[in-house]
């Protein structure tokens, strides 16, 4: 939670408002033409997302809450037919977002999941899933993939996430050689 609260006006900003930390300092950017009440109602705004959003990637969910999610989930777009024996976090994926052994029934989420916005986190669920209904990722298993109403949006913007962790090297692979998919241990199982 903030320490303290600083506005910073700016003269190149028209409309736009952002806030960020910097440290334990809550940082709302707005523009400079902004009246009293204006950086009043958006500083509380802006300060309430932060601490939201930051409670939020301070308690990830269990595992025992993703198997609740991955029951809901496949409720919602496979009829209750994909049930995993276990769903849960690991560090040990660093060049997957998740993965499936369709034999175990067993679903593995990336940590660094935690913290993104939760409709790309149960694109990642709903992928997973339906590696319990068909393996591989032929027609079939695409068909199934695509009931999530967001799918495109989600892997363009794991995708981004991807890409972005080469920037520093201008496109080149990460430093660490991370290529990030969705793979899955059995895809002919």
């Amino acid at each position: 939670m903030p320490g303290r609260v600083e506005v910073r006006r700016s003269a190149r900003r028209r409309k736009t408002v952002s806030a960020f930390w910097e440290g334990s300092t809550a940082v709302v950017a707005i523009p400079a033409a902004f009246t009293a009440a204006q950086e009043a109602h958006w500083v509380e705004r802006m300060v309430a997302r932060l601490k939201r959003d930051t409670e939020r990637r301070a308690a990830p969910a269990s595992d025992e809450a993703l198997v609740a999610r991955a029951l809901d989930l496949s409720r919602r777009y496979f009829d209750g037919r994909a049930v995993p024996a276990s769903i849960r976090w690991v560090t040990n994926q660093r060049r997957r977002w998740g993965s499936c052994t369709p034999s175990q029934r067993t679903i593995r989420l990336s940590h660094e999941l935690r913290g993104m916005p939760d409709w790309v986190v149960d694109y990642v669920i709903v992928h997973e899933l339906a590696h319990l209904l068909v393996s591989g990722h032929g027609p079939a298993f695409w068909r199934l993939a695509e009931a999530y109403p967001r799918l495109a949006e989600a892997k363009a913007f794991l995708a981004g996430v991807a890409f972005a962790g080469r920037l520093p090297s201008e496109g080149a692979p990460a430093a660490d050689g991370s290529e990030w998919d969705l793979i899955d241990d059995e895809e002919g199982a």
